[in-house]
């Protein structure tokens, strides 16, 4: 946690970085994704579930379950914090995914 509060600019390596440090205590959280039947980004109501990290890893996948990037500076990381939960937050035209462990 306090190493993701000093860091200047999140990037994918954070995100990657977050997630191997953290393995075994990662969730998920997907705010909104892409629907193909509607063609547009709407939102989704889940909550955090529990995730894991994988060897698969294609371009567009990091290796996180639930968590899709699409490359080419088109992602966005923030930090985020509630009462319960601290992670990264990753936005881009697939939707809006929370990366997080707990406090």
């Amino acid at each position: 946690m306090k190493t993701l509060n000093e860091t200047k600019k999140i990037t994918i390596a954070t995100l990657k970085s977050f997630a191997k440090r953290n393995e075994g205590n990662l969730f998920v959280n997907t705010k909104s994704s892409f629907d193909g039947m509607t063609d547009c980004v709407e939102s989704v109501k889940g909550g955090f579930k529990r995730t894991s990290v994988t060897d698969e890893v294609w371009h567009y996948k990091t290796g996180i379950q639930g968590v899709y990037t699409v490359g080419s500076s088109r992602d966005y990381f923030h930090t985020y914090e509630d009462d319960t939960y601290f992670g990264i937050e990753v936005s881009n035209c697939c939707g809006v995914t929370i990366l997080a462990v707990k406090k």
